[in-house]
């Protein structure tokens, strides 16, 4: 098996379709129109791990039949990727109650433990647990289990915000979710990739934390990826009409996809 990236989620954070809206994409009849907030699922024969785990994280894995987690990366502490988190306690069980791995920058574990105070690595006093999870501080490249990953800092407004680049049997993957601007040394780490998978919001109308259409696009090119992927859209964006207008080589993601690499 080689490395697989499942798609729990492709869209922004209010998701899609939006709370009273009536637009075209929010009331489309395309499947592909219709996004939960933006999370991942990464497949080796060594391993499987999710990054962030989005409001719709127990539905995504009802749905996909997510049944294997072993360890979770976060992005960064955005509610559209971490109000999922709690859900993590199911894997905790079906491993046989064990503690899950979660690796995330220094500032995102911070603000996890203010912001989920009961989660440890130990049932509490009455032998519970509300879910058992080691955070471990990733400020450099590591592995898990056949996967190499590293780190890739980006600007995403003033909240300290990560992707990651995957790398398995030769194979390399970049996963950039939110930013508005990727560093030089960043940019570096991702060029080349087998798939690189990018954040667009929407079309041309800039947004201050996330990248747009033109932007995304010129990165792209710099990036220079066999296969592109963008990600993290909102309802300005209707999938096939949105699509036809990008590159051969670049494409939408949307809920469910399944990309092999």
């Amino acid at each position: 098996m080689a490395l697989r990236l499942t798609f729990l989620g492709t869209g922004t954070s209010v998701g899609v379709p939006q709370i009273g809206c009536t637009c075209p994409t929010c009331t489309s009849d395309d499947p592909r129109d219709r996004r939960r907030r933006t999370g991942l699922y990464v497949q080796t024969p060594g391993m499987a791990f999710v990054v962030d785990a989005p409001p719709e994280f127990r539905i995504a894995c009802l749905e996909l039949k997510v049944l294997d987690v072993r360890a979770c990366l976060l992005t960064h502490v955005h509610m559209d990727h971490i109000a999922g988190f709690d859900d993590l306690r199911r894997f905790n069980t079906l491993n046989g109650k064990t503690v899950l791995p979660c690796y995330a920058s220094p500032e995102t574990i911070d603000a996890m433990h203010r912001i989920f105070p009961y989660i440890g690595t130990k049932p509490n006093e009455l032998g519970l647990y509300r879910p058992m999870i080691e955070f471990h501080r990733a400020t450099r490249a590591f592995h898990l289990g056949d996967v190499r990953v590293t780190p890739l800092p980006v600007v995403h407004g003033n909240t300290p915000t990560y992707g990651y680049l995957f790398e398995h049997d030769g194979k390399r993957v970049a996963y950039v979710s939110d930013c508005y601007d990727i560093p030089p040394k960043t940019l570096a780490k991702m060029r080349g990739a087998d798939v690189a998978v990018l954040d667009c919001l929407r079309d041309t109308r800039p947004h201050p934390t996330h990248l747009t259409l033109d932007r995304a696009l010129a990165y792209m090119d710099e990036i220079a990826p066999r296969r592109g992927y963008f990600v993290h859209m909102c309802h300005d964006v209707k999938h096939a009409e949105f699509e036809a207008r990008l590159p051969r080589r670049i494409r939408l993601t949307y809920d469910g996809m399944k990309i092999r690499v």
